[in-house]
């Protein structure tokens, strides 16, 4: 079994969602995939202990979540960085750490979306979807926004992200 980028996005979700009930059919059309790809991400995510199946309710396991942060994902899911492109700001651009970094001469980091309003390099996303999920979940954008800083970050960028989701999980910081 190999987790897929687009299992990042599915754990993201659960964990935005938290405790709120959920079905699959309903999750795959907020995340733009089909209710079988969430299906198999799910199934991966539980045999990768980063998710559980308790009662017939499929959470996030949060210590194995920030375990796999810390220590994982930047080596898994490296992202792709490419030409000057529209679209939505991510990582130390996105909305939870744009307040603390000044623009400087390097172009933000976007994820590649026609409808995008900055102009930017392009970041690869973990899915071809996220930017169309994220911009109908503030939340979810946070989130995978806070996701990418840890993926493609510098170091300032990666502290500061993993201390935000650390509190957004409710783990001392």
């Amino acid at each position: 079994m190999v987790l897929k980028p687009q299992d990042v996005l599915v754990l993201a979700k659960l964990f935005v969602i938290g405790g709120d009930k959920w079905s699959y059919g309903r999750m795959a059309t907020t995340l733009w995939m089909s209710p079988s790809e969430v299906h198999a991400g799910v199934k991966r995510l539980i045999k990768a202990r980063l998710a559980s199946d308790q009662q017939n309710r499929i959470t996030p396991n949060v210590r194995n979540l920030e375990s796999f942060l810390l220590h994982g994902l930047t080596y898994v899911f490296v992202p792709d960085l490419g030409e000057i492109t529209r679209g939505m700001p991510t990582g130390y651009a996105g909305p939870v750490l744009s307040p603390f970094f000044q623009a400087g001469e390097d172009l933000p980091p976007v994820w590649p979306d026609p409808d995008g309003e900055v102009r930017g390099q392009s970041f690869s996303p973990l899915y071809k979807s996220v930017p169309k999920a994220a911009r109908e979940d503030e939340r979810l954008y946070e989130l995978l926004s806070l996701i990418d800083a840890i993926r493609g970050g510098r170091a300032r960028e990666w502290q500061m992200a993993y201390g935000e989701i650390k509190k957004r999980m409710g783990v001392e910081v």
